[in-house]
């Protein structure tokens, strides 16, 4: 195991960092799909997915944000 890339980010050979390379994910989209890949792998399942929804609607809150100062 690498201390900077643990095995509980990869899966299926696949590590989470070249996903969110791949897909060009912001701070909050790449630890959303963070949480999600490696749920109940390192932590508590329930408790990766509550910390993915955070993420996300940091995410969420942040776009309606930006469309209420657009309009």
């Amino acid at each position: 195991m690498n201390e900077i890339r643990p095995d509980y980010y990869k899966s299926n050979g696949i590590e989470a960092f070249d996903v969110i390379d791949a897909y060009n994910f912001n701070f909050n989209l790449g630890n959303a799909f963070k949480y999600i890949a490696r749920a109940g792998k390192k932590d508590d399942k329930v408790e990766d997915l509550k910390k993915a929804i955070t993420y996300l609607n940091r995410e969420i809150e942040k776009c309606q944000d930006i469309a209420s100062i657009e309009q």
